[in-house]
């Protein structure tokens, strides 16, 4: 039995797939499956059942890898003191990130990133929060930046910034003329919407305190969008108003940034943080990484008193 074994059982136990998990090792699916067997031979148990699709490990096999996950943990405590030792941040980290962040964040990321760390290789992967929770969870992913708080048991939260929201609004809407935005002159018809499965979704709905039931008569396609984008271009060629996280806001135009409206008497943010399992024991590379995101962040973002206006998910 070997550490590379043991990769390789929790890579198959987090893909429930040969080839997904071998591909994820850099290595052959059949030096993966070889690997493995010749493991099931040495304990004399099978680890998986290979007849179910997706595959499924075995009732001992739940075991065996639950115990493999914790020997590897403590395998990456003993290379983490001796790089602490040595003063050393190096090997990658693989990081998610939420679509309403990633496109606003990602190109001073890796500015940042290419001047501070050279040695650390960041693994960027874009995806909703309920995914990357998983991905998380099942150590596919070793941290991932969303907005929050999640409260999950499994999941450390490390806040870093905090984004004001703010209401884009199109110049054929009665709201246009005002500079700053009441909350209860919006008509919630007409506040344009992300699908279901981004975080912000739920933010908006509740900053606006809405309860969509009927669409009034002179707003009756309703359309939920799939990125921040869309919701602009929708606001800029027809009614109504889309809500909006800072660093989106700060990306406009400046012809855009003539739609932007803050709202009248409050303020509105979210906390965006870097979530990694509770089992995460690479401190020294989840402080680098978390360096490299508040050096590509705006200082002014950074501010904790903003906390206490925090929107929930």
């Amino acid at each position: 039995m070997n550490i590379q074994q043991l990769e390789y059982v929790i890579a198959v136990d987090s893909y429930r797939h040969f080839v997904r998990a071998a591909d994820a090792c850099h290595v052959t699916q059949p030096t993966l499956s070889m690997m493995i067997q010749k493991l099931e031979e040495e304990l004399k148990v099978k680890i998986f059942d290979r007849s179910s699709h997706p595959i499924e490990p075995t009732d001992i096999g739940r075991r065996i890898i639950k115990q493999a996950r914790v020997s590897l943990q403590h395998f990456i405590e003993i290379k983490e003191l001796a790089e602490n030792e040595q003063n050393i941040i190096a090997g990658s980290f693989r990081l998610g990130i939420i679509p309403t962040i990633a496109p606003y964040l990602v190109p001073e990321l890796l500015n940042k990133h290419k001047s501070l760390h050279v040695e650390l290789e960041l693994v960027l992967k874009e995806g909703t929060t309920g995914n990357l929770t998983e991905e998380l969870l099942n150590g596919s992913l070793d941290g991932a930046l969303m907005a929050g708080p999640l409260n999950n048991h499994g999941i450390s939260e490390h806040p870093l910034y905090y984004e004001k929201f703010y209401a884009y609004v199109s110049p054929n809407d009665k709201l246009y003329e005002e500079k700053e935005i009441d909350m209860d002159k919006i008509d919630i018809n007409r506040v344009w919407l992300l699908e279901n499965i981004h975080c912000l979704r739920g933010q908006v709905e509740r900053l606006c305190h809405m309860k969509r039931t009927v669409l009034s008569d002179n707003f009756r396609v309703k359309y939920e969008a799939g990125s921040l984008d869309t919701l602009i271009n929708i606001v800029d060629y027809n009614d109504g108003i889309t809500i909006l996280p800072e660093m989106s806001a700060m990306g406009l135009s400046e012809e855009k940034q003539e739609n932007l409206r803050i709202f009248k008497n409050m303020t509105a943010v979210r906390e965006v943080s870097l979530f990694v399992s509770r089992d995460y024991v690479r401190k020294r590379m989840l402080n680098a990484v978390m360096d490299i995101i508040k050096a590509s962040v705006p200082k002014a973002m950074q501010d904790a008193a903003l906390k206490e206006f925090i929107v929930d998910l």
